[in-house]
């Protein structure tokens, strides 16, 4: 099942993408289940689900505005160098631990909605990833029980201001410039997704593939992730691990390539859809 939130008539909702268009079903529970996060929360998607096939009729694509799958996750938490050909192509050394960083709410967006190439830069460049959607909390998740806790799975798109996230050792400046976090359509749910290392991620700008790889090369896998990240801080359901980039980024390339304003980057996921956004100036 794929869910998704978005806007039909500046209204938020939720609802259940059908292949042919959006079933609403948050309407139908909203007093109940306020946002997609709150389904999650009580464990509610077979609701949702029962809901959906008993609709008759889906809101086309064209009359809904996407947003972020969970626009509100209490925590974004993002690993860097975890693909062993961006580590080289980064040239940084082999790590014991993930890289760890944070970022804001306020920097996502949805499937097809703007990024927003910032005044202070021209360095934007893309970083396609593979999103976990937590749904069961937890702290100290062992390895052997990590994927229980998932909720599911969605692309993401860690869009970098590289001048700002190398002005000192920490990596936040350069990761959470308003609307640089395209996150989306859609989060494929867990039961779909036996394997989430069993998947190939593409990225691409103006329709040219910069990055392909399959998920298996994760340097430190999902179960991994949460293990470590779930020692140090809860686990809530609607939190979300941004797992990490492969190689092929443009800040690596010789010479650097940058997305700049009138480019369109898209993230495409087996088994899980595309995420695509047109960047603009600030």
């Amino acid at each position: 099942m794929k869910l998704v939130t978005f806007k039909n008539g500046g209204i938020e909702s939720y609802g259940v993408d059908s292949g042919e268009g959006i079933l609403d079903v948050g309407s139908e529970f909203k007093d109940r289940y306020p946002r997609l996060k709150s389904v999650l929360s009580d464990n509610a998607c077979d609701t949702l689900k029962a809901a959906a096939d008993q609709q008759a009729s889906a809101l086309p694509y064209d009359e809904i505005e996407f947003l972020p799958v969970i626009p509100n996750p209490s925590k974004i938490l993002c690993i860097g160098i975890n693909y062993e050909a961006h580590r080289q192509e980064t040239g940084r050394p082999v790590s014991d631990y993930p890289t760890v960083f944070m970022r804001f709410a306020d920097t996502l967006v949805g499937h097809a909605q703007p990024i927003l190439k910032p005044l202070a830069s021209d360095r934007v460049d893309w970083e396609g990833e593979l999103a976990v959607i937590i749904g069961r909390p937890g702290r100290a998740i062992s390895k052997e029980e990590a994927l229980s806790h998932v909720a599911g799975y969605a692309c993401f798109n860690d869009v970098s201001i590289r001048d700002w996230q190398r002005h000192t050792g920490q990596f936040s400046p350069g990761k959470n410039f308003p609307t640089t976090g395209p996150f989306g359509p859609s989060m494929v749910t867990a039961d779909e997704i036996p394997d989430p290392h069993a998947l190939e991620l593409i990225t691409r700008v103006n329709g040219e593939e910069m990055q392909r790889t399959p998920t298996d090369d994760l340097i430190f896998d999902v179960p991994a992730l949460i293990n470590y990240i779930s020692t140090f801080t809860s686990l809530e359901p609607g939190d979300v691990i941004s797992t990490g980039t492969p190689g092929g980024v443009g800040d690596a390339r010789k010479p650097p390539v940058y997305m700049k304003h009138g480019d369109s980057v898209e993230v495409e996921i087996s088994g899980i859809g595309i995420l695509k956004n047109p960047v603009v100036n600030e």
